[in-house]
């Protein structure tokens, strides 16, 4: 692609290229031709679940067909819809095809491209009344979302720089470098109330301003894309569907606090978001975007990937910020912080994928369109992964301030197999689990710290009924020990003590003079740990045990997990409704179960190691766990 000169010939080219996505996202345009847009999810999980070759296959029959002018592949990003993938969808239909695989490609094209005729058995199923619903927006799902981070994703190919210069792309940059002075960049994004969506929730336009007061004649904008909250996968479908926009933002960033470099540290275990940064970033040097004396503003900003190991410490700004160096990830103590000095003891502003794809929209559309979103102190949308045992697992964005009840029930459409919902956790291994009598509590950044969670980067996790609490903090803290760098005492030892009293506790040894420990020391640790890991790393036993101190108290009284899940506490027994088939016996790997042919049959509980076996073999469901 040529070098582009200015703002106007970026603006002219705009218009130009918008032939590229009009049928996508202008329904009164004119198509003579009958063209279609065909768009496939191409999001990780889509493409796990043969995205390429649904592409492959839709290709091949538009060639058999002949319709190589009239329709054209795209390979998007993610739609969010993971529950229902692949999806494939139809523009300027607005069709929208769910759980599509390579077989259903030539049904698609034969049937709806050449004889218009809707594949009904791909379309989404309306639980309620098992109507048939065509359009995206029309699905329950989407309907309460409001999508500015993820605007085009699932709507432009994340590789093609002309689809996202036509949907808008850096012309909040080139507007900036044009006519704004950094420090009114600053304002306007102040302005907004845009908040730090890696977790901290810090004010983004203060966190620059401060990196712009710190005098040095060299500064950095780093992008944190280390997401490692289990379940978590915003950021990286960001990257994978709209790469530029978090390159643009970094670059408006690096104009507004006076850096000329930037860095995008990003787990090596991304390998499709990897690749489509290295597109993006080589098409925006080519296109003049990214480098030497941008748009001829005399500007200069470029970006270099750095890879990350896996280490979720390295979430943290200033550990981050070491692992760059080349240091072992260690977060340092603050002050002073990275805005005075970070990265090579340089001024450093360091913001989340996510914090970074809203910073476009909101100098395009105004401060006070992006502020008159969401809660007096939480502006904007978040995006969640909402995982766990729901219907509808995948990525949503909302409004701040929707209740959990809003997502869980009109967006997830409920928790599945018809299970009682037991709890809700947010915020990743550092935030709490709230209950179901919480579940109308808006959600903001202040409204969850106050019960015990945190906002966190986006992590939604649903349980149910057959979850045991207990367990949950124990496997959460089990995921901090393995992630703690150790550098800090109260961290390094004091969760492998929280997390010996919590196997304690679900092995039925534990006393009440545990329970009380394991309060005591959770509270010390929060309060003393180095950095926000350790700082947070209690968080989920201090709200379970707020929340369900009587599934603490019945391991310690009763020595019983009511969930079952505590294999030390269960016991298996069968019951009057054995009819003496042996099956139970046979398949028993430990030999603990007795008894005669056509005899109930009885369980040696000292042999018993509580497999489960006998349970999923026998026929007559005899075999009951307490």
């Amino acid at each position: 692609m040529r070098r582009i000169s200015s703002y106007e010939e970026l603006l002219d080219k705009a218009e130009k290229y918008k032939k590229y996505i009009s049928l996508r996202v202008d329904k009164s345009c004119v198509n003579e031709n009958g063209e279609k847009h065909i768009l496939i999810c191409g999001g990780t999980g889509c493409k796990s679940a043969n995205a390429d070759k649904i592409l492959s296959e839709l290709n091949r029959s538009i060639e058999k067909y002949g319709l190589q002018d009239k329709v054209k592949v795209i390979m998007a990003g993610c739609f969010g819809f993971c529950a229902k993938g692949p999806i494939v969808k139809i523009e300027p239909d607005d069709t929208f095809y769910i759980q599509v695989t390579p077989e259903d490609a030539e049904d698609i094209i034969k049937n709806h491209i050449v004889y218009g005729n809707v594949v009904e058995r791909l379309l989404f199923t309306d639980p309620s009344d098992n109507s048939k619903i065509k359009s995206q927006h029309n699905i329950p799902f989407y309907k309460k979302q409001m999508r500015i981070a993820l605007r085009n994703c699932g709507v432009i190919d994340p590789e093609n720089i002309k689809e996202y210069i036509a949907a808008d792309g850096y012309k909040a940059l080139g507007n900036v470098l044009k006519n704004y002075e950094p420090i009114e960049v600053i304002n306007e994004i102040t302005k907004s109330g845009l908040r730090g969506r890696g977790g901290g929730g810090f004010p983004t336009g203060v966190k620059w301003k401060f990196a712009r007061e710190s005098k040095s004649d060299v500064k950095y904008i780093i992008c944190n894309a280390d997401e490692g909250d289990p379940g978590a996968f915003m950021d990286r479908s960001i990257l994978e569907g709209d790469p530029h926009s978090v390159l643009e933002a970094m670059a408006i960033a690096g104009y507004s606090i006076g850096a000329s470099n930037g860095y995008i540290y990003i787990r090596a275990e991304y390998p499709l978001a990897v690749s489509r940064l290295l597109v993006a970033i080589k098409q925006a040097k080519e296109a003049g975007l990214l480098g030497e004396n941008i748009l001829n503003s005399g500007f200069n900003f470029d970006i270099e990937i750095k890879y990350g190991a896996g280490a979720f410490v390295c979430g943290e700004e200033t550990a981050l910020i070491k692992s760059i160096e080349g240091s072992r990830g260690e977060p340092t103590n603050k002050p002073p912080f990275p805005a005075v000095s970070g990265l090579w003891s340089k001024p450093t502003s360091v913001n989340n994928v996510e914090t970074f794809a809203n910073i476009p929209a909101i100098l395009n559309k105004g401060a006070d369109w992006y502020s008159s979103i969401g809660t007096e102190k939480s502006k904007g949308t978040k995006v969640f992964a909402l995982a766990g045992k729901i219907n509808n697992v995948g990525l949503v964005e909302v409004p701040m301030g929707i209740t959990l009840r809003e997502i869980i029930y009109e967006i997830g459409e409920g928790v599945k197999d018809g299970k009682k919902l037991k709890a809700v956790q947010t915020g990743g291994p550092s935030g709490g689990c709230i209950p179901v009598e919480l579940l109308d509590v808006p959600i903001d950044y202040d409204s969850l710290l106050k019960i015990g969670s945190m906002m966190g980067s986006g992590g939604m996790i649903v349980m149910d009924e057959d979850n045991c609490m207990v367990d949950i903090a124990k496997f959460y803290m089990e995921f901090i020990v393995d992630e703690s760098c150790g550098k800090c005492t109260p961290c390094r030892v004091g969760c492998k003590r929280l997390l010996e009293m919590l196997q304690k506790i679900t092995e039925g040894k534990a006393t009440l003079v545990d329970l009380k420990k394991l309060q005591v020391l959770s509270e010390s640790i929060k309060d003393t740990a180095l950095c926000g890991l350790g700082q947070t790393a209690a968080n989920p036993i201090i709200s379970t045990m707020k929340y369900f101190m009587d599934e603490y108290e019945a391991h310690v009284k009763e020595h019983k997990c009511y969930s079952g899940i505590c294999k030390k506490l269960l016991k298996y027994r069968i019951t009057d409704k054995c009819f003496g088939c042996t099956k139970c016996a046979k398949g028993c790997p430990s030999g603990c179960i007795k008894g005669k042919p056509r005899e109930k049959h009885v369980i040696d509980q000292s042999k018993c190691i509580k497999c489960g076996a006998c349970e999923a073999i026998c026929p007559f469901k005899a075999i009951v766990r307490e």
